[in-house]
């Protein structure tokens, strides 16, 4: 099976409760140890990896990004998701062409630009064009950004999540939405819902996302920002 088939065979028929878990590698080096840790895929996180190269989180010139991908899929044999953020605004085209050069086999997209959203009409359009580009090469997940842009209307994701799935979208990812929706959502959502979970056990444990509606939980860049106090404690403690 190809890896983009054990993407998606990965995300189909989830017990409830059982969401795929998928970390976030930085660099080849944390990806590795995800590999080493049994985890079955692996999802980059554009604010860890702009953190690995020294910039901020929706700063990274594209190509550094890509090569960044790049090294983290030769690292590891586990299919490998870009967040590739909007696309940098690359036509269809060539953004699936340097996504399957990097090693990726799925990308997040997401529907805001510069904290404003797109329009969802002609963002689906361009998921299309996307999905169209990829064929059956590259797993589409559909970031909405609603919630994170203030607009708590839940409809409002709903709409764009049907739009994005028409397009082509084979997961949608309503980032930061409050769990208490996650029901509603769920309901109304055809099709994988990812959810980020966080590291710090002050929020819903994977499998509770799970219960409430999660098809596949991340951490966006949670392990790359938990790994830093570590670290900082062993460079302490060495000098």
């Amino acid at each position: 099976m190809s890896k983009v088939n054990v993407v998606r065979s990965l995300h189909r028929r989830r017990a409830h409760g059982d969401p795929l878990v998928l970390p976030g590698p930085w660099d080849a080096a944390s990806a590795r140890v995800f590999a080493e840790a049994g985890f079955p895929a692996l999802a980059t996180p554009s604010a860890g990896v702009a953190a690995s190269l020294g910039y901020a989180d929706g700063s990274v010139p594209a190509d550094e990004m890509f090569a960044a991908v790049a090294r983290i899929a030769r690292a590891v044999d586990v299919p490998v998701s870009a967040d590739v953020e909007g696309g940098y605004g690359l036509p269809p085209k060539e953004l699936v062409e340097r996504l399957l050069e990097a090693g990726a086999v799925g990308c997040n997209l997401e529907d805001s630009h510069g904290g404003v959203l797109k329009d969802p009409h002609e963002h689906a359009d361009w998921l299309a064009e996307v999905r169209s580009a990829a064929a059956d090469l590259l797993f589409v997940n559909a970031r909405i950004d609603t919630f994170a842009r203030g607009v708590t209307d839940p409809s409002q994701a709903l709409q764009r999540a049907a739009l994005y799935v028409a397009a082509g979208a084979e997961c949608v990812y309503p980032i930061h939405a409050p769990v208490a929706v996650l029901p509603l959502l769920r309901s109304g959502i055809q099709g994988p819902i990812k959810v980020r979970g966080r590291l710090d056990g002050e929020g819903p444990s994977p499998a509770e996302l799970g219960g409430l509606g999660a098809t596949r939980v991340t951490f966006g860049p949670g392990f790359q920002r938990r790994s830093m106090p570590a670290l900082r404690e062993i460079a302490d403690g060495s000098r």
